[in-house]
């Protein structure tokens, strides 16, 4: 029988500790809700089938996503689940951009002081058109399209 020298047992737990730092250290900076990785997922389904959502008119062409009045002016809301910042830059005037920053694929957190905000690694996009405002992302939100029909905001 093999005695354990104090010099084995050190090295063991030496790379047992350094093995737990490595694996911590492997996921930062990347996405944190799940949404990102349902959507990074394929998909199975039949991509006809019937969602149950009944707030998609004909007219408007996609799924009614807020009313005007929820998007206030100078500033936006961000819509997690379908991926998309909806902003007022102006009164009246709506945009809409991708919610996915170009910096690290963090679902960006929230529309303040003109901005829309990461909360990964702080970068900042101006509401107007979605360019960088501040942060380590390397370009610009994608815009998207959405329709205003009356006092409701649709995607297109």
């Amino acid at each position: 029988m093999a005695d354990t020298t104090r010099r084995a047992v050190m090295f063991g737990a030496g790379g047992a500790g350094l093995t737990a730092v490595l694996t911590a250290c492997a996921g930062y900076g990347q996405p944190t809700d799940t949404a990102a990785r349902e959507e990074a997922a394929p998909q199975g389904g039949d991509p006809a089938a019937p969602t149950g959502k009944t707030d998609k008119p004909e007219k408007a062409g996609g799924a009614k996503l807020a009313a005007t009045a929820d998007i206030p002016e100078g500033g936006g809301k961000v819509f997690t689940k379908e991926k998309i910042v909806v902003t007022q830059p102006v009164a009246g005037e709506f945009k809409a951009f991708s919610a996915t920053c170009t910096h690290r694929g963090c679902t960006v957190a929230s529309v303040e002081s003109g901005t829309i905000n990461c909360p990964c690694h702080g970068s900042q996009f101006k509401v107007e058109d979605g360019s960088v405002a501040g942060g380590p992302a390397p370009k610009g939100l994608p815009e998207k399209k959405i329709k205003v029909d009356g006092d409701a905001i649709f995607l297109a």
